[in-house]
């Protein structure tokens, strides 16, 4: 068995290439699609139709985005607790979780969005029909991560011809009429 690294390239380079390729800004770690400052907007919708704690909100936005898009804690957090500082936001102990709902403001701030484009929606037309493409590349990204740590040589060296002409296949394709 051979290592990634062994086989003269970063894997982890490799994979994050073909995510960015497919989804701009989702970087190493998987980050969502959208936007720095998309949170807050999302978090606003969300709480729309009803109150919801950190992790409810995380599961709603990754939701109504299709899974495309799942907000990291990080980013979730820190935001609900803007959102309260500028008073669009309340909170309340339930149990073990702090519940957020909006406040007066926050209903107005959120009835604004509405009409706007929806913050979760990606930026790209992945949507409907065409979301099947970047599936695809995510699971020849996951194939193509266990033929080169898990591949014999002859078979990564066959893995890398088929990939070449896959390549100039799909090249052929944009080129028809």
């Amino acid at each position: 068995m051979r290592s990634a690294s062994a086989a003269g390239f970063d894997l982890r380079e490799a994979v994050d290439g073909l995510r960015e390729a497919f989804a701009p800004g989702m970087g190493a770690r998987g980050a969502g699609r959208t936007g720095r400052g998309d949170i807050r907007a999302a978090i606003l919708v969300a709480l729309s139709d009803e109150p919801m704690h950190g992790y409810q909100l995380i599961q709603a936005i990754s939701a109504r985005s299709g899974g495309m898009w799942k907000p990291s804690p990080g980013s979730i957090y820190p935001t609900l607790q803007l959102l309260s500082d500028e008073g669009l936001l309340s909170s309340e102990q339930v149990g073990e979780r702090k519940v957020y709902s909006l406040t007066d403001a926050g209903r107005a701030a959120a009835a604004e969005l509405t009409d706007a484009e929806r913050p979760w929606q990606p930026r790209r037309a992945w949507d409907g029909d065409r979301a099947a493409l970047p599936k695809a590349g995510a699971k020849l990204a996951q194939a193509i991560g266990q033929v080169a740590t898990s591949g014999t040589r002859e078979q990564t060296d066959r893995a890398a011809v088929i990939l070449d002409e896959t390549r100039r296949k799909l090249y052929a394709l944009l080129a028809e009429d």
